[in-house]
């Protein structure tokens, strides 16, 4: 006899076939039909799916404890929660990634695959809710309304470590180039007009040290996610949680983890409150926009290579054009630009959705979890393509760094303590008009004695600038 390809499930609005060789159920399956919004599953990041096994072991070992959840269908979700966790089941989480309800879909997505996967191991066909429910068992003290935003706080300490590692190294690859530049003198800018010299390797560490600077902000945001809300239940009053779940379950989602999580001190708050949020997104504006500034910066340096600045290579990537022979685009850094720009316009979307939180329940944070996630992965990836496929392969063009300062006006500055503001704009008002050097003019009109002039004007002293009194 054929095995069955279908069975039927049913909720409160009807029944439904459900293919059956899937491990999601009837209320998945509503979500996946009323959701055709980006064709991005949750499963996007699985991260997501690990902290959804975690929440719902944690929660299950807790019920246990207590009573509430029978041993041998306790034993039988914990190892279908290890599944999940696992990635085992990670083509189960089909739901859209951009969904209404709250995040009801995902937390229903989750809690059917670890019902059907539950009733698998103990020998029962998928859908027998009678034995075990993905409401009354799996979700059992429980409201999406502190499962989700766990879970999802959760997989954000599990994805953070990932963007601070990829910003870590890409730190380093600026500082060991720091290293490897700082003889290479060359022209600092400001307004892109010429001002004062200064290395290629400060240029460089200052890339390194704004970096470094954020992997530290993100560290800090992190410690804001440690706090959850997990048997708040519905709207923070814990109903139809028995007493003493809420401090069980969060001290196994620590354990569990290995994450120091606790338990928020309001969970009225905490239920609606998307702050933490907020504020992971604002360091990851303000890291697109260093990064996006950097890479600007090194468009400029490399532009050319006959007619620009042309002070630094970077590593030839791809042909750069379909009709010029020979031409090569800055082609990382400008991936990396568009990945700020996207970072910078998700930053938007996370700020909306969080201020369109209403009364006891912030019903967008599926957007929120979509934008953060794809944030965070696009920035690591970026910072990772960045450094791999064009810092490390930096060269500089020293002999034409060298020869933009001394064509240079602006070292006409270094001049003004010993001759001051207005014989110094003379002259380089004269260098400009004549296309004399400033060395030589300064020299011409016996306004400093070639020995000073020559110390000032060194290579050293350009580098490593000393104040010179008259």
């Amino acid at each position: 006899m054929a095995e069955k390809q279908t069975r039927i499930e049913h909720d409160f609005l009807g029944e439904m076939e459900i293919p059956n060789d899937v491990y999601y159920g009837v209320q998945t399956l509503r979500a996946v039909e009323n959701f055709r919004i980006t064709d991005i599953p949750i499963s996007i990041e699985p991260k997501m799916m690990k902290a959804l096994g975690y929440v719902k072991k944690a929660a299950a070992m807790a019920n246990m404890d207590l009573g509430v959840l029978p041993g041998e269908i306790g034993d039988a979700i914990l190892k279908a929660c290890d599944a999940v966790i696992a990635g085992e089941l990670d083509g189960q989480f089909v739901v859209d990634a951009v969904q209404g309800g709250a995040g009801t879909s995902t937390n229903m997505n989750a809690n059917e695959v670890i019902a059907n996967k539950a009733l698998e191991i103990l020998g029962h066909e998928k859908g027998r809710y009678d034995i075990i429910h993905p409401n009354n068992h799996i979700n059992c003290s429980q409201s999406t309304n502190d499962a989700y935003p766990t879970a999802f706080r959760t997989a954000l300490l599990l994805i953070i470590p990932k963007l601070t590692d990829a910003m870590t190294s890409l730190s380093g690859a600026f500082r060991e180039k720091a290293g490897e530049f700082s003889d290479v003198l060359k022209m600092g800018r400001t307004q892109l007009q010429d001002a004062v010299p200064m290395t290629l390797g400060q240029e460089f560490g200052a890339f390194a040290t704004t970096i470094a600077e954020d992997v530290e902000r993100l560290k800090t945001v992190k410690e804001l996610f440690y706090e959850v809300n997990l048997g708040a239940t519905a709207i923070g009053t814990g109903i139809n949680a028995p007493s003493g779940y809420r401090a069980l379950a969060v001290d196994y989602l620590a354990q569990l983890t290995s994450l120091p999580m606790k338990s928020s001190a309001d969970l009225i708050e905490a239920t609606w409150d998307t702050g933490a949020y907020v504020q992971l997104s604002g360091v990851l504006r303000r890291i697109a926009v260093k990064l996006s500034k950097i890479c600007n910066d090194l468009r400029l340096l490399s532009s050319g290579p006959r007619a620009g600045f042309n002070e630094i290579n970077l590593p030839k990537m791809q042909p750069g054009s379909s009709i010029m022979p020979g031409k090569v685009n800055p082609v990382i850094p400008e991936v990396v630009n568009q990945i700020a720009f996207k970072v910078i316009g998700m930053d938007v979307t996370v700020t909306l959705a969080s201020e369109a939180g209403q009364l006891q329940l912030n019903v967008m944070e599926p957007v929120i979890a979509f934008d953060l996630f794809v944030m965070l992965e696009m920035l690591q990836r970026g910072c990772r393509v960045l450094e791999s496929k064009c810092i490390r392969g930096i060269t500089a063009n020293r002999e034409r760094c060298m020869e933009l300062v001394l064509g240079s006006i602006g070292i006409v500055t270094a001049l003004n303590p010993i001759i001051g503001y207005e014989a110094s704009a003379a002259i380089a008002k004269e260098a400009l008009e004549t296309g004399r050097s400033v060395h030589d003019l300064a020299l011409e009109k016996g306004l400093i004695d070639k020995e000073k002039l020559e110390e000032i004007f060194s290579v050293k002293n350009l580098m490593n600038p000393k104040f010179f009194r008259k």
